[in-house]
């Protein structure tokens, strides 16, 4: 939605009123409906108004602030509602009891909310819909694939399932890089340290020097000048730095977008790797687990597709669909993508022309998943030149700071 100033006419005077429509055209019409007894002249599109922006912004930090449900907490009662159900409780008695047992105060009053709305006469999948950014896009297609068949225990396993996998495989991937941040940021701590402790106590034997000091010595004087004056504000202006970008990622598209696009950029060592391979292996196990379960490969692909977190690997999933719409095969709408290597578009197409589509899209998972786990594993490999090259720098810089002047300074002793 945009912002239009339109100009209109009432007894002989002019004003301007702020009206928000999709277009200039429909700025008009709705300003012709707001105010009947006047003639609209003008819509010059506008910025938002002092208040508008000011309650977006609350709106987006209030969404940003907001705690994300855990993804076990989700896990864990999904479980709970398969195994009651499939015990032959009631659905209401069995939603009512999970809101109960589970200890995530979120949880408990959606699962509330939702029971209520099913005493009320609404179907489980119309109930749990409004939920689908606390639950994801394929909890909602599970729900509508266990009311269909009349069997809700059979699709909450599969869920529970699916769920399990890409929590598994989100947490190996945190635990692979969490040792080599924790080195950095140590290497950090201690270069900060060393330039605030060591370099000052140099400082006056520098300043005594008559000749130019060396370049590694002045980036270190630098360096202590900017951490003593500036220290605090640097600091606030790095963590302002990371939470805007954190907050402008979550709600601005385009900025979103321009992100993930950098972040899959083959100039991103191993980062756009763990994040193509991860993602299309969510994708490909999605898609594959509800065409499976019997659920028609259209609304699957875009069920899966709401899986995806990357937008620039998204916009070109987003085009499958509707390829397909236009009488391509399955194959063919993913090979336009260009996500997909030839070997596993072989593997599609064979799998489409002998009926063995769900046969072959486990076996395309299970490819991303090998090379993605492979990836994982030897991490740390990939990662330790970096590191070692990061640390020789910060160590080389402190030494050459520290004793090139020295160096000088004995020749001159000599001579």
């Amino acid at each position: 939605m945009k912002y239009f100033s339109v100009t209109v006419m009432e007894k002989g005077k002019r004003r301007q009123e702020i009206v928000k429509a999709s277009n200039k055209m429909a700025a008009v019409n709705l300003a012709k409906n707001k105010f009947p007894s006047t003639m609209v002249t003008k819509a010059v599109e506008t910025a938002a108004p002092l208040e508008d922006t000011l309650s977006n912004l609350f709106d987006a930090l209030k969404k940003t602030a907001k705690s994300k449900i855990p993804l076990n907490d989700k896990i864990s009662t999904i479980r709970q509602i398969a195994v009651m159900t499939d015990a032959g409780i009631p659905i209401n008695d069995t939603l009512m009891e999970v809101a109960e047992n589970t200890e995530n105060a979120q949880l408990k009053e959606i699962y509330k909310t939702i029971n209520k709305d099913i005493n009320s006469g609404n179907s489980i999948s119309d109930a749990i819909t409004p939920y689908t950014e606390e639950f994801g896009h394929v909890a909602i297609a599970m729900t509508n694939l266990g009311e269909r068949t009349g069997n809700i225990s059979e699709s909450y396993h599969k869920l529970a399932d699916i769920l399990e996998n890409i929590r598994d495989n989100t947490a190996k991937f945190k635990k692979a890089i969490r040792t080599p941040l924790i080195t950095l940021a140590a290497m950090g701590i201690a270069f900060t340290i060393l330039i605030m402790v060591v370099v000052p106590k140099f400082k006056d034997i520098f300043d005594k020097f008559k000749t130019e000091l060396p370049i590694p010595t002045q980036i270190l004087l630098k360096l202590e000048w900017a951490f003593s004056n500036y220290g605090v504000l640097i600091l606030f202006i790095l963590f302002a730095m990371i939470f805007g970008v954190k907050f402008f990622y979550k709600n601005n598209k385009e900025f979103k977008y321009q992100m993930d696009k950098i972040l899959i950029h083959p100039r991103f060592y191993l980062i756009n790797k763990a994040i193509f391979l991860s993602t299309m292996h969510k994708y490909n196990l999605v898609f594959g687990e509800l065409v499976k379960s019997g659920i028609p490969v259209s609304e699957a692909l875009e069920t899966a597709v709401g899986m995806v977190d990357n937008a620039a690997i998204k916009e070109k999933l987003l085009t499958v669909n509707a390829n397909i719409g236009r009488g391509m095969s399955l194959a063919e709408a993913f090979q336009i993508t260009g996500l997909y290597e030839n070997m596993l578009l072989q593997m599609i197409k064979a799998g489409e022309a002998g009926g063995q589509l769900d046969a072959m899209l486990d076996k395309v998972t299970d490819y991303y998943d090998m090379k993605f786990q492979d990836l994982i594993d030897n991490l740390s490999t990939y990662i330790e030149p970096i590191m070692m090259f990061f640390i020789a720098g910060l160590v080389l810089l402190m030494a050459l700071g520290i004793f090139m002047p020295m160096w000088d300074l004995g020749k001159a002793v000599k001579n």
